[in-house]
């Protein structure tokens, strides 16, 4: 996700002031599509948060780096497949039966998969969607490198059959009570390949699958060439697709807008011109709302952003020497103010967290409440004394500070202000930092920290280039500098391409903890912490345990998890353990949820999602679960 924080500020509000009514800004060399050939009140427009592709007439998805962005409603109006697990708390529960009838049912040993397919789903060609469309994906991404799927599937499969129309067994290579997750929509999945078409064709990888035949509940209208905007047509035979259960979709036609400029998004929403927003900057979100009465947030004041079930965190490199003792790790967090990183990151609009689990979807109701008694009265030993180093008020006084400049639209209600910005954090305590470090063998020498070894205890924090996630790590720098530890931020635009997976760094703001969001089951992040998959110091990281971290403890979780059924409620319990586990550690120092500014326009729809009533899907355009919202909404002129 792409956050240009400092871009907006005080621009766009003095060009709405100035514009008054009659704005009419370019969009930074951005095409504007022929919005008015279409009717307005059965039109739904959506910000495209990606970049014009540079294949725009690419829509085989399937293909790895095609060109064509799939936010564009390829994959959320277009593109089907077996289940969708919402990041939010769904229609009817997170977990949506799409093109499967039920849940997957799987063998004891977890080595068998059958899924039962809904019957009388219609590609828009009119050709049935049967179980060998299933079938032809898998063995053609099998067999063919260089498609999305290719490698999973590779693994994991030894056959796959369809054992009649409707019903598709797998046979596994090995147990993976998982495997029915590469089917399951968090915001990507493995879409179903039309077997029909596709068999046809002479070259798979080659094929631009212009136009798309659809197997969602809209069919493509007409682009552009240059890929600013795309605009998609309500099919008449909508149920006859796995739409059909959840509501008939309202807008008639839906048009996806790539619009760079963050500037020129929140114009075009006052404007009228834009009805749904990728993510604003925090200071363009505060503008919106001052400028157009109709816009509005996922809470509906104060902090406005959607939390998404990422968690923005310090990841240190457990590889390296001088953070290998938890109590330099655990000092290290006592010298952080979570408060002043929210003002510095977010102007306080975050969405915080002290445990490791994203404080989104459901996981406040699962894990963060639940455990609060636990970590008040979680006990921290200082080689001094024992301490409770929890704070549960943090939030609270957050929301305090925020409150003299945006007032009203600051909740007052304290368990909404835990939802918004979160239940509570760690004490910054300077003392017991120092106490901890004492103990681990370091001194002091004036104003700076020394190691054991008799070097001034410096290092370097790696962060993104610009944005909420370069402004934590700054501060947090400049936290532990003042407490002192030298610390000097470094920006690095390939801190996720490179430096990460490569371990070439000290520590780090980005994330290695990535959640379902709607269910508590945590393996879509934690099988990659398997000690199996860390590498040696210097070789390339297997995502997503960045931090290099392993632990026998935390092996018997995840190698639990893997014979767990993804239902059971065992996986709460074994949640909660790796909670406290991660907790006693510290190998990583969790912050905040990555919150993200979406904003829509209610003057022509509504029925969207909100946090205070109805949090059943994640708004922020480019996920796929996006089409549940559209069964939702309601023309405003009713």
């Amino acid at each position: 996700m792409d956050r240009r924080d400092f871009l907006l500020g005080t621009t766009a509000v003095g060009a709405l002031l100035a514009a008054g009514n009659g704005l009419a800004f370019a969009q930074d060399a951005a095409v504007a599509p022929p919005i008015t050939d279409f009717p307005r009140e059965q039109t739904l427009i959506i910000n495209n948060p990606d970049a014009p592709p540079t294949n725009p007439d690419m829509f085989n998805l399937w293909v790895a780096g095609a060109g064509v962005s799939a936010p564009n409603g390829l994959h959320q109006l277009s593109t089907d497949t077996l289940w969708f697990i919402d990041p939010d708390a769904g229609l009817d529960g997170s977990l949506y039966n799409q093109l499967a009838s039920e849940p997957w049912q799987y063998n004891d040993d977890f080595t068998e998969m059958v899924v039962k397919l809904r019957q009388g789903i219609l590609w828009s060609d009119g050709v049935e969607f049967t179980a060998d469309d299933v079938v032809y994906t898998v063995e053609t991404q099998m067999n063919t490198p260089g498609m999305v799927w290719s490698a999973p599937f590779a693994q994991n499969v030894a056959s796959v059959e369809a054992v009649d129309n409707y019903t598709v067994k797998f046979s596994l290579k090995q147990a993976n009570s998982r495997f029915h997750s590469l089917f399951s929509v968090r915001w990507n999945g493995a879409w179903i390949m039309p077997k029909h078409v596709f068999e046809k064709v002479d070259d798979v990888l080659a094929y631009d699958f212009n136009p798309p035949v659809s197997l969602g509940p809209y069919t493509l209208n007409s682009y552009d060439p240059n890929g600013y905007w795309y605009i998609w047509e309500k099919r008449p035979d909508w149920g006859k697709t796995a739409i059909a259960p959840y509501g008939e979709p309202a807008p008639q036609y839906v048009i996806y807008r790539s619009i760079p400029s963050t500037d020129s998004r929140l114009i075009e929403m006052v404007n009228g011109n834009l009805d749904m927003i990728h993510d604003l900057t925090p200071e363009g979100m505060f503008s919106l709302v001052q400028q157009s009465p109709t816009s509005r947030g996922w809470f509906p004041g104060f902090p406005y952003a959607h939390p998404d079930p990422t968690l923005p965190m310090v990841i240190f490199n457990n590889q390296d020497e001088k953070f290998q003792d938890k109590r330099v790790r655990w000092a290290l967090a006592l010298m952080l103010d979570a408060r002043a990183i929210s003002m510095a990151s977010y102007r306080g609009a975050a969405t915080l967290s002290a445990i490791a689990i994203p404080p989104t979807g459901t996981h406040p109701r699962d894990y963060h409440g639940p455990l609060q008694d636990w970590l008040i009265g979680y006990e921290l030993d200082t080689g001094t004394r024992t301490i409770n180093p929890y704070d549960p008020t943090v939030g609270l006084q957050v929301a305090d500070m925020v409150r003299p400049q945006f007032g009203e639209a600051v909740p007052t209600d304290e368990a909404a202000i835990r939802t918004a910005f979160g239940y509570g954090w760690w004490k910054q305590d300077i003392e017991a930092a120092g106490e901890l470090l004492t103990a681990a063998g370091f001194t002091k020498q004036g104003d700076q920290w020394m190691t054991p070894g008799g070097e001034p205890f410096t290092f370097t924090i790696r962060t993104q280039p610009e944005g909420v996630m370069n402004r934590f790590g700054t501060m947090a720098a400049q936290q532990w500098s003042q407490a002192g530890v030298r610390v000097t931020p470094e920006a690095d635009p390939q801190l996720f391409q490179q430096t990460l997976p490569l371990g070439t760094y000290e520590a780090a703001t980005a994330w290695s903890i990535e959640t379902w969001g709607g269910d508590p089951d945590l393996s879509f992040f934690l099988e990659s912490w398997h000690s199996g998959y860390v590498a040696q110091p210097g070789d390339r990281q297997t995502p997503r345990n960045w931090q290099r971290w392993q632990d026998e403890r935390l092996d018997a979780i995840i190698e639990e998890v893997r014979k767990t059924e993804f239902t059971s409620p065992r996986n709460l319990e074994l949640g909660h353990e790796f909670v406290k586990l991660m907790v006693d550690e510290m190998p990583v120092i969790p912050m905040m949820s990555f919150n993200v500014f979406s904003a829509y326009d209610t003057r022509y729809w509504t029925g969207f999602p909100t946090a205070e009533e109805r949090p059943y899907a994640n708004i922020v355009t480019n996920w796929a679960n996006s089409k549940y919202i559209l069964t939702q909404l309601k023309p405003t002129q009713q």
